[in-house]
């Protein structure tokens, strides 16, 4: 976590929780920062791509999915779609031309489902530990029977973060995930896609990022392995590695226009 200077701007949008978020306005194509589950928009990556944009002149938003960070609601109430929801109204709201979506773990399967939802807007996307389907695989799969029956029964199940702490798992969060999977079909996307997963990554299996590309419709696919990466991917090291592969999107975009199949 860093400490924010200022206090993040906040995107009203009636009959939905009010999104936090951090903009800065530049040059196109644009930068959109997708964060993790139960992470929020001050990590180090999202501050460090945001240093380098503003570096480099280039627009650049970061934000918090409703029930995150700053952002309005409870984490246990949300869901994949309630989040690509909010991830497509900072599209909408915020950017304006083409974009480069930066995902990271849960970010890596929202930018998914915002090119699919609005594939004229979206030039590039570069995952990061990106963990689609992680209810499903991640989840649910892990889960023991009585987990399974507590969740179906009583609604939601805490389980043990890795990190410190709980993690709060509502069946409303699997059974609407469920309702995303991706994994199990071609997913029609045609811009340029990039993937960088840690071959350490203890919450992401790296054989994800290999499963993705083979269902991604474009071939213009590159995938990266970090030996030494883990899930985080926030060592100095790697957060290098994030600004020349954004730069490279950048450069490899710009001449290319967005859209899926």
């Amino acid at each position: 976590m860093t400490t924010e200077t200022t206090a993040p701007a906040r995107l009203e949008r009636p009959g939905h929780p009010t999104i936090a978020y951090h903009r800065l306005s530049g040059k196109g194509p644009g930068v959109v920062f997708l964060g993790g589950f139960m992470s929020d928009m001050t990590g180090t990556k999202a501050t460090t791509l945001e240093a380098h944009c503003r570096a480099t002149g280039r627009a650049f938003v970061r934000f918090d999915y409703r029930g995150h960070g700053q952002s309005d609601g409870r984490i246990e109430d949300g869901t994949i779609g309630g989040w690509a929801e909010d991830a497509i109204a900072v599209l909408d709201a915020l950017t304006e031309g083409p974009q480069i979506l930066v995902g990271s773990s849960l970010g890596g399967w929202v930018m998914l489902l915002v090119a699919l939802a609005r594939p004229d807007r979206v030039a590039g996307m570069l995952g990061l530990a990106a963990a689609p389907d992680f209810t499903e695989r991640l989840i649910w799969q892990e889960l023991d029977d009585d987990q399974r029956n507590t969740l179906m029964t009583q609604g939601s199940v805490t389980m043990i973060n890795p990190y410190g702490g709980t993690t709060p798992v509502s069946r409303a969060l699997i059974e609407d995930g469920r309702d995303h999977l991706l994994l199990h079909r071609e997913i029609p996307v045609a811009c340029p896609v990039h993937l960088v997963h840690g071959l350490c990554d203890e919450d992401v299996p790296w054989r994800t990022s290999l499963d993705l590309m083979e269902r991604l419709y474009t071939e213009d696919v590159a995938v990266t392995f970090v030996k030494a990466g883990d899930h985080r991917l926030s060592r100095a090291a790697d957060l290098r590695r994030l600004e020349r592969a954004v730069d490279a999107l950048v450069a490899h975009v710009t001449d290319a226009g967005p859209g899926v199949s």
